[in-house]
Protein backbone atom coordinates (compact mmCIF):
# COMPACT_ATOMS: atom_id res chain seq x y z
CA UNK A 1 0.00 0.00 0.00
CA UNK A 2 1.38 3.31 -1.19
CA UNK A 3 0.91 6.34 1.16
CA UNK A 4 1.87 10.44 1.07
CA UNK A 5 1.69 12.79 2.34
CA UNK A 6 -2.42 12.80 2.60
CA UNK A 7 -2.68 10.52 5.14
CA UNK A 8 -1.90 13.02 7.78
CA UNK A 9 -4.93 14.85 6.56
CA UNK A 10 -7.56 11.67 7.62
CA UNK A 11 -9.67 11.42 9.79
CA UNK A 12 -9.12 8.91 13.16
CA UNK A 13 -11.78 7.07 14.29
CA UNK A 14 -12.61 6.65 18.25
CA UNK A 15 -12.18 2.91 19.17
CA UNK A 16 -14.13 3.67 22.33
CA UNK A 17 -16.70 4.33 20.37
CA UNK A 18 -17.98 1.82 17.88
CA UNK A 19 -21.26 4.30 16.15
CA UNK A 20 -18.88 7.11 15.78
CA UNK A 21 -19.61 8.13 11.83
CA UNK A 22 -17.07 7.82 8.61
CA UNK A 23 -16.32 10.29 6.94
CA UNK A 24 -18.17 11.22 3.26
CA UNK A 25 -16.66 8.91 0.82
CA UNK A 26 -15.68 11.82 -1.27
CA UNK A 27 -13.37 12.77 1.22
CA UNK A 28 -11.45 9.20 0.40
CA UNK A 29 -8.17 9.96 -1.06
CA UNK A 30 -7.28 9.31 -4.99
CA UNK A 31 -3.76 8.69 -3.80
CA UNK A 32 -3.90 5.68 -2.40
CA UNK A 33 -7.30 5.31 -4.09
CA UNK A 34 -9.85 5.39 -1.47
CA UNK A 35 -8.10 5.51 1.68
CA UNK A 36 -10.73 7.25 3.82
CA UNK A 37 -9.54 7.05 7.47
CA UNK A 38 -7.81 5.36 10.43
CA UNK A 39 -7.78 3.96 13.88
CA UNK A 40 -11.40 2.72 15.34
CA UNK A 41 -11.67 -0.61 16.32
CA UNK A 42 -13.30 -4.55 14.10
CA UNK A 43 -16.20 -4.39 16.21
CA UNK A 44 -19.10 -5.66 14.62
CA UNK A 45 -21.12 -2.86 14.81
CA UNK A 46 -18.22 -0.42 13.38
CA UNK A 47 -17.85 -3.25 10.63
CA UNK A 48 -21.68 -3.62 9.60
CA UNK A 49 -22.40 0.08 10.00
CA UNK A 50 -18.62 0.52 7.59
CA UNK A 51 -19.90 -2.35 5.06
CA UNK A 52 -23.54 -0.68 4.44
CA UNK A 53 -21.81 2.30 3.82
CA UNK A 54 -19.74 1.21 1.49
CA UNK A 55 -16.27 0.94 3.19
CA UNK A 56 -14.22 -2.21 4.31
CA UNK A 57 -10.81 -2.35 5.97
CA UNK A 58 -7.33 -3.75 4.84
CA UNK A 59 -3.91 -2.92 6.65
CA UNK A 60 -1.36 -5.05 7.42
CA UNK A 61 0.58 -5.95 10.94
CA UNK A 62 1.92 -2.87 12.41
CA UNK A 63 -0.33 -0.53 10.65
CA UNK A 64 -3.30 1.00 12.24
CA UNK A 65 -6.41 -0.06 10.73
CA UNK A 66 -7.30 1.28 7.26
CA UNK A 67 -10.62 2.50 5.53
CA UNK A 68 -11.07 2.23 2.19
CA UNK A 69 -13.86 3.12 -0.24
CA UNK A 70 -12.48 2.96 -3.88
CA UNK A 71 -14.07 4.93 -6.90
CA UNK A 72 -14.41 3.11 -9.39
CA UNK A 73 -15.92 0.16 -7.21
CA UNK A 74 -15.72 -3.13 -8.93
CA UNK A 75 -19.38 -5.67 -8.51
CA UNK A 76 -20.84 -8.36 -10.17
CA UNK A 77 -24.72 -8.51 -10.95
CA UNK A 78 -25.77 -11.95 -10.32
CA UNK A 79 -27.53 -11.80 -14.16
CA UNK A 80 -24.25 -10.74 -15.58
CA UNK A 81 -22.39 -13.98 -14.04
CA UNK A 82 -19.58 -15.10 -16.48
CA UNK A 83 -19.17 -18.95 -17.23
CA UNK A 84 -15.89 -19.34 -19.75
CA UNK A 85 -16.26 -22.78 -21.57
CA UNK A 86 -13.29 -24.37 -19.53
CA UNK A 87 -15.03 -23.56 -16.52
CA UNK A 88 -18.18 -24.76 -17.80
CA UNK A 89 -16.58 -27.92 -18.33
CA UNK A 90 -15.27 -28.06 -14.96
CA UNK A 91 -18.74 -27.41 -13.41
CA UNK A 92 -20.10 -30.59 -16.09
CA UNK A 93 -17.80 -33.13 -14.04
CA UNK A 94 -18.76 -31.80 -10.85
CA UNK A 95 -15.56 -32.68 -9.38
CA UNK A 96 -16.63 -31.35 -5.70
CA UNK A 97 -18.98 -31.07 -3.13
CA UNK A 98 -20.08 -27.40 -2.58
CA UNK A 99 -21.16 -26.29 1.23
CA UNK A 100 -22.36 -22.94 2.44
CA UNK A 101 -21.51 -22.44 5.94
CA UNK A 102 -19.85 -25.31 6.84
CA UNK A 103 -16.16 -24.44 7.51
CA UNK A 104 -16.15 -20.74 7.90
CA UNK A 105 -13.33 -20.79 10.83
CA UNK A 106 -11.21 -23.06 7.98
CA UNK A 107 -12.09 -20.77 4.77
CA UNK A 108 -10.70 -17.35 6.21
CA UNK A 109 -7.55 -19.17 7.51
CA UNK A 110 -6.85 -21.00 4.36
CA UNK A 111 -7.59 -16.86 2.48
CA UNK A 112 -5.08 -15.72 5.36
CA UNK A 113 -2.50 -18.20 4.56
CA UNK A 114 0.44 -16.79 2.39
CA UNK A 115 0.16 -16.11 -1.41
CA UNK A 116 2.81 -18.26 -4.15
CA UNK A 117 3.91 -14.45 -4.60
CA UNK A 118 5.30 -14.82 -1.13
CA UNK A 119 3.52 -11.41 -0.47
CA UNK A 120 2.76 -11.28 3.10
CA UNK A 121 -1.55 -11.50 4.04
CA UNK A 122 -3.44 -8.61 5.05
CA UNK A 123 -6.05 -10.98 6.73
CA UNK A 124 -4.53 -10.32 9.97
CA UNK A 125 -4.96 -12.58 13.17
CA UNK A 126 -7.11 -9.37 14.32
CA UNK A 127 -8.95 -9.28 10.88
CA UNK A 128 -9.78 -13.12 10.88
CA UNK A 129 -10.65 -13.37 15.27
CA UNK A 130 -13.50 -10.05 13.91
CA UNK A 131 -14.65 -12.35 10.95
CA UNK A 132 -15.39 -15.09 12.99
CA UNK A 133 -17.35 -12.77 15.12
CA UNK A 134 -18.83 -11.20 12.02
CA UNK A 135 -20.10 -15.19 11.18
CA UNK A 136 -20.85 -16.26 14.66
CA UNK A 137 -23.81 -13.45 14.32
CA UNK A 138 -25.11 -14.12 11.39
CA UNK A 139 -23.11 -11.39 9.22
CA UNK A 140 -20.64 -13.45 7.57
CA UNK A 141 -20.68 -16.85 5.62
CA UNK A 142 -18.47 -18.82 3.73
CA UNK A 143 -18.97 -21.24 0.31
CA UNK A 144 -16.64 -24.36 0.25
CA UNK A 145 -15.47 -26.98 -2.26
CA UNK A 146 -14.65 -30.47 -0.68
CA UNK A 147 -13.00 -33.40 -2.62
CA UNK A 148 -13.09 -36.51 -0.81
CA UNK A 149 -13.57 -34.94 2.66
CA UNK A 150 -10.69 -32.65 2.10
CA UNK A 151 -11.42 -28.53 1.57
CA UNK A 152 -9.81 -27.55 -1.36
CA UNK A 153 -11.30 -24.28 -2.33
CA UNK A 154 -13.88 -21.46 -1.02
CA UNK A 155 -14.07 -18.22 0.01
CA UNK A 156 -15.97 -15.87 2.38
CA UNK A 157 -17.60 -12.32 2.78
CA UNK A 158 -20.49 -10.17 4.69
CA UNK A 159 -24.42 -10.25 3.34
CA UNK A 160 -26.67 -7.15 4.12
CA UNK A 161 -29.69 -7.03 3.03
CA UNK A 162 -29.45 -7.90 -0.75
CA UNK A 163 -25.95 -7.19 -1.17
CA UNK A 164 -23.23 -9.92 -0.67
CA UNK A 165 -19.80 -8.42 0.13
CA UNK A 166 -17.25 -10.68 -0.88
CA UNK A 167 -13.38 -10.95 0.72
CA UNK A 168 -11.51 -13.20 -0.27
CA UNK A 169 -11.10 -16.29 -1.84
CA UNK A 170 -8.37 -19.60 -1.74
CA UNK A 171 -7.89 -22.39 -3.87
CA UNK A 172 -5.39 -25.82 -3.43
CA UNK A 173 -7.24 -27.67 -6.54
CA UNK A 174 -8.04 -26.09 -10.94
CA UNK A 175 -10.78 -24.13 -10.13
CA UNK A 176 -11.81 -24.78 -6.86
CA UNK A 177 -12.64 -21.51 -5.77
CA UNK A 178 -14.74 -19.97 -9.13
CA UNK A 179 -16.80 -23.34 -8.51
CA UNK A 180 -18.21 -21.74 -5.34
CA UNK A 181 -18.33 -18.85 -6.47
CA UNK A 182 -20.16 -20.07 -9.53
CA UNK A 183 -22.75 -21.86 -6.78
CA UNK A 184 -22.78 -18.82 -4.86
CA UNK A 185 -24.08 -16.42 -6.85
CA UNK A 186 -26.72 -18.91 -8.31
CA UNK A 187 -28.21 -19.37 -4.36
CA UNK A 188 -27.72 -15.78 -4.42
CA UNK A 189 -29.81 -15.42 -7.43
CA UNK A 190 -32.27 -17.04 -6.18
CA UNK A 191 -32.56 -15.66 -2.80
CA UNK A 192 -33.28 -12.39 -4.32
CA UNK A 193 -29.64 -10.76 -4.04
CA UNK A 194 -28.89 -7.33 -6.13
CA UNK A 195 -24.90 -7.00 -6.28
CA UNK A 196 -22.40 -8.58 -5.15
CA UNK A 197 -19.44 -6.18 -4.06
CA UNK A 198 -15.76 -7.19 -5.22
CA UNK A 199 -14.19 -4.39 -3.73
CA UNK A 200 -11.20 -3.77 -6.51
CA UNK A 201 -10.42 -4.57 -9.86
CA UNK A 202 -9.10 -8.04 -11.17
CA UNK A 203 -8.74 -9.62 -14.27
CA UNK A 204 -9.57 -12.88 -12.57
CA UNK A 205 -12.78 -11.15 -11.54
CA UNK A 206 -13.60 -9.61 -15.00
CA UNK A 207 -13.36 -12.91 -16.32
CA UNK A 208 -16.59 -13.83 -13.95
CA UNK A 209 -18.31 -11.26 -15.54
CA UNK A 210 -17.18 -8.19 -13.14
CA UNK A 211 -17.37 -4.54 -13.83
CA UNK A 212 -16.71 -1.37 -12.92
CA UNK A 213 -19.09 1.11 -11.48
CA UNK A 214 -18.54 4.74 -10.04
CA UNK A 215 -18.85 4.54 -6.38
CA UNK A 216 -21.68 7.31 -6.16
CA UNK A 217 -23.65 5.06 -7.65
CA UNK A 218 -22.36 1.90 -5.51
CA UNK A 219 -23.79 4.09 -2.47
CA UNK A 220 -26.72 4.63 -4.43
CA UNK A 221 -27.19 1.00 -4.28
CA UNK A 222 -26.05 -0.13 -1.31
CA UNK A 223 -28.81 2.41 0.11
CA UNK A 224 -31.38 0.90 -1.51
CA UNK A 225 -30.44 -3.00 -1.42
CA UNK A 226 -29.02 -2.70 1.90
CA UNK A 227 -32.54 -1.49 3.40
CA UNK A 228 -34.35 -4.48 2.13
CA UNK A 229 -35.72 -7.87 4.14
CA UNK A 230 -32.52 -9.65 6.05
CA UNK A 231 -32.18 -13.07 4.06
CA UNK A 232 -31.06 -14.92 7.11
CA UNK A 233 -32.89 -17.98 6.55
CA UNK A 234 -30.52 -18.33 3.33
CA UNK A 235 -27.36 -18.74 4.69
CA UNK A 236 -28.38 -21.95 7.21
CA UNK A 237 -25.35 -24.63 7.09
CA UNK A 238 -25.93 -26.99 3.68
CA UNK A 239 -24.73 -28.27 0.98
CA UNK A 240 -25.69 -26.44 -2.32
CA UNK A 241 -26.63 -28.16 -5.43
CA UNK A 242 -24.16 -29.37 -8.12
CA UNK A 243 -26.38 -28.58 -11.13
CA UNK A 244 -25.33 -25.03 -11.36
CA UNK A 245 -24.12 -25.24 -14.86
Amino acid sequence: MSMNNSIHNLQWLDPADANCPFPPLEHALTDPDGLLALGGDLSVTRLINAYRHGIFPWYSDGQPIMWWSPDPRTVLFPEALNISRSLAKTLRKKPYEISLNKSFAEVITACAAPRNDGEGTWITDEMQHAYCRLHTEGHAHSVESWRDGELVGGLYGIAIGQVFFGESMFAYANDASKVAFVHLVRHLSKAGFKMIDCQVDSAHLQSLGATQIPRSQFAQQLDEYCEQAETDQHFQPQFLSMDAT
